[in-house]
């Protein structure tokens, strides 16, 4: 059973600086996009950042271009969500996830809180 979960998220003041951390375990991940997905109060769940874990390709939202970095570490089964120059609009629960890109399967974690103070 794949599980997930997170760390790392906290307050921080705008323009601060915050890693996020996702730890990944119960399957061999080579066949996975692992995402970055974040839920603001009163908004959807909307995509941030993925990275195909076989070769490392990523994908970033608009909003997060140029500030955020998705990364993964093999040997730890981890991935990572590097977060700069925070605004107050990236305020929300961030949530990791795993997508099987062959079966379907999609798995989240539990979601930790990043608050950007103004």
């Amino acid at each position: 059973q794949v599980q997930l979960v997170e760390s790392g998220g906290g307050l921080v003041q705008a323009g601060g600086s915050l890693r996020l951390s996702c730890a990944a375990s119960g399957r061999t991940f080579s066949s996975y996009v692992m995402g970055w997905f974040r839920q603001a109060p009163g908004k959807e769940r909307e995509f941030v950042a993925a990275i195909m874990w076989s070769v490392g390709s990523t994908t970033y939202a608009d909003s997060v271009k140029g500030r955020f970095t998705i990364s993964r570490d093999n040997a730890q089964n981890t991935v990572y969500l590097e977060m700069n120059s925070l605004k107050p609009e990236d305020t929300a629960i961030y949530y990791c996830n795993a997508r099987n890109v062959a079966s379907g399967g999609d798995y989240w974690g539990q979601g930790t809180q990043v608050t950007v103070s103004s």
